[in-house]
């Protein structure tokens, strides 16, 4: 259960203001440059840990009552192993960051189950019928992340300066796992993405004329590259329409698409496909891997090209592939009756 956030920069301990518990984890896990959604679920397991020990301060406990509360969510709430895992995570960033105190190196809650599923993967017939069915920035966004197996959230932050046509790759900074990957850029897509940004240095040109145009920047690179929030380079590729306010700085700037909109329109063209798989966005990520497979490539090349550190998270892709039952004929088929 090592959380893959543990890599935290060997920074000075960073002392919170005193005051409520939950607003010194928020101001210790910004001072870390963790995600507003890392941020966000931290503070609600802690804040359900808290609680599950009947409101009492975490510094008045210990061992017995996290392995309680982490059996708990196993046992009686029955959450995934990475959900547990998640929670496991945000207490330990508690004791460690946030109170400044030793937690326990055996921890030994009851684990949840791992259960193996193999990934829901599209034939490349019912991607064809699901690109068919979607128009505009979705389509093209679809067609990026099956293009190059892009998460999701990957997509959505990617920027203009990440976008490489003349080497036909795209890279994608801090990707799961806090690393960076390049990975492919289909040359049938290089027309309309082009077209795309164009659209794009249209609205940040207007931006730039009316003093708004700023955009989020990662961890510190605000303070060392201060003119890049308003640099071309570095917008969204797919920005929002409508300009809004940093809930954290208060800042006015315009932020990425929102993610619901590519999972809404997937949903609406899995439907109108008629496919009954389960298909997500995640599902293009899935059909990418297993489609280069497919193709013959070595699966060393799809692990970086999806950016997972072990081959073993790969190796699901050829569980797929194993099957594959089109060729098998069931033994019904010899019957005579």
């Amino acid at each position: 259960m090592r959380s893959r956030r543990e890599n935290i920069p060997d920074k000075p301990l960073f002392r919170p203001q005193p005051g409520k518990l939950l607003e010194q984890v928020s101001e210790v896990m910004r001072y870390y440059h963790y995600s507003k959604r890392s941020e966000e679920s931290y503070r609600r397991w802690i804040k359900q840990f808290i609680l599950f020990n009947d409101k009492r301060h975490p510094s008045e406990l210990g061992k017995p009552e996290i392995e309680r509360f982490l059996s708990h969510l196993a046992v009686n709430r029955n959450v995934a192993s990475s959900t547990q895992s998640q929670a496991l995570n945000a207490i330990v960033f508690l004791y460690k960051k946030v109170l400044d105190l030793p937690i326990a190196d055996d921890l030994a809650p009851i684990r949840s189950k791992k259960p193996v599923r193999l990934p829901v993967v599209l034939s490349t017939e019912e991607m064809s019928r699901l690109l068919a069915q979607m128009s505009g920035d979705n389509l093209l966004m679809a067609r990026l992340m099956y293009g190059g197996g892009l998460r999701l959230m990957e997509l959505v932050r990617l920027r203009v300066k990440d976008i490489d046509f003349d080497n036909g790759y795209i890279v994608v900074r801090d990707g799961k796992g806090g690393g960076d990957r390049t990975t492919l850029l289909g040359e049938s897509v290089v027309d309309d993405l082009k077209a795309h940004l164009a659209q794009v240095r249209q609205i940040y040109d207007q931006d730039f004329s009316d003093g708004n145009a700023n955009v989020y920047m990662p961890n510190a690179l605000a303070q060392k590259f201060r003119n890049a929030p308003s640099s071309w380079d570095w917008q969204y590729a797919f920005p929002s329409k409508k300009l809004s306010k940093d809930p954290r700085s208060d800042a006015i700037r315009r932020h990425h698409v929102s993610e619901s909109n590519l999972q809404k329109a997937i949903r609406v063209a899995k439907n109108r496909a008629g496919i009954t798989k389960p298909t997500t966005p995640h599902t293009l990520r899935h059909s990418f891997a297993t489609h280069l497979l497919e193709a013959g490539t070595n699966i060393r090349v799809v692990q970086k090209l999806l950016g997972h550190k072990d081959v073993k998270t790969t190796e699901i892709y050829t569980h797929v592939l194993q099957q594959q039952l089109h060729n098998v004929v069931s033994p019904l088929e010899r019957l005579k009756f």
